[in-house]
């Protein structure tokens, strides 16, 4: 793991992330042209489930940084995943019985069988970009600096520190699961407490408007955008992407005053933890960004209860790239929409494998 990690890493290095605006700004660009046609029929205004829209957003983002020129065969590979994740849900919302991953029912054979596509694809894209890369030729997405990274690693240190492709396909697979899913719920949750908050809303709409005027969100400016963070940290606070996380005790460890034996698995109920009144006040449940005006560790006290991204070495290892991401879509649709909650929209958060609206997100838009 610390090997995968400390290849993985040069992937997201701040100078890697700059080259990756343009990708996203085309995809944002994409989505919110499909929504001013939508609006042009309705007459100025439209009701719409932003959810799909969204998980078809960061997709479209994670095929074009990750894949590059494989664009298309990104897209297949979403399409693949976004099977797998609903006959996933399906597994998990029926009754549980130990081991049903292996029973031969149907549903079991078809994961299987989408499994098995995933991996031939993504075998192919990562095989024809070896043989690109031999004859001389280097793309800076995500697959081509991971690559790269792993040619570097192996030729100072040798083979054994390097990666083997069945190890590329499961992180590439891991750069759709976690880019994907957890990115389009963040920009949901953000999208219907923004509609709930006009005054938030409106907030972050002039701070956009200031750093950036009329031009494209470019990468410096992102890390002017005081207001917007602070209104993201608090959406990441209410509505974390995973709300829980585990982790496993390689060796006898001590936590305070208990000893946790080798083998045994914590769950870090992240979720309850950022609900804590002990910890964050009586309006914990309350949407204040001004709780982080001054900082993380300013709202936090010194305590360690933010954990939208886990913590310590474990840390989500893209947490960088999917805020750039969200802060660029939130700009850009700042800049262009209005939106408030439209009188369909029913509340109603689920957790499976990631927290997302269950009933989806309709909100009503109108063009500025």
């Amino acid at each position: 793991m610390a090997k995968h990690r400390k290849i993985l890493n040069t992937a997201f290095y701040a100078e890697k992330l700059k080259c990756m605006v343009p990708a996203m700004h085309k995809s944002c660009e994409d989505m919110m042209n499909k929504w001013e046609i939508l609006i042009c029929n309705k007459n100025k205004s439209c009701e719409l489930d932003v959810h799909p829209y969204f998980e078809d957003l960061t997709s479209d983002v994670i095929s074009r940084t990750a894949f590059g020129s494989s664009y298309q065969e990104g897209m297949k590979i979403f399409q693949l995943q976004k099977e797998l994740a609903e006959l996933t849900r399906q597994a998990f919302q029926s009754v549980y019985i130990p081991g049903w991953r292996f029973l031969p029912t149907r549903r079991n054979r078809r994961m299987k069988g989408i499994d098995n596509e995933l991996k031939d694809t993504l075998r192919k894209i990562v095989n024809k970009r070896d043989r690109s890369m031999n004859l001389g030729e280097t793309q800076e997405d995500l697959l081509g600096i991971l690559l790269k990274s792993i040619m570097k690693e192996i030729q100072q240190n040798g083979s054994k520190f390097g990666m083997t492709t069945d190890e590329v396909i499961e992180e590439c697979k891991v750069f759709y699961f976690a880019g994907q899913e957890t990115s389009s719920n963040l920009l949901v949750w953000t999208m219907v407490l923004l509609s709930v908050h006009q005054n938030w809303q409106t907030r972050a709409r002039e701070e956009v408007q200031q750093v950036f005027h009329n031009n494209n969100p470019d990468f410096e400016g992102l890390n002017r955008l005081k207001i917007v963070t602070m209104i993201l940290n608090e959406v990441l606070r209410l509505y974390p992407p995973a709300p829980y996380f585990l982790r496993k005790a390689n060796q006898e460890t001590k936590l305070g005053k208990m000893n946790i034996p080798p083998e045994v698995i914590l769950m870090i109920p992240t979720i309850f933890i950022h609900h804590n009144e002990e910890l964050w006040g009586v309006d914990v449940k309350e949407f204040k960004p001004d709780r982080f005006s001054q900082g993380i560790a300013k709202a936090t006290k010194d305590k360690l209860c933010f954990l939208p991204f886990s913590w310590g070495p474990r840390i989500c290892i893209g947490n960088n790239f999917a805020m750039m991401e969200i802060k660029i879509a939130l700009a850009m649709i700042l800049r262009r929409f209005e939106f408030e909650l439209s009188p369909s929209y029913t509340h109603a958060p689920t957790y499976v494998v990631t927290l997302q609206p269950q009933c989806g997100a309709h909100l009503i838009l109108k063009k500025l």
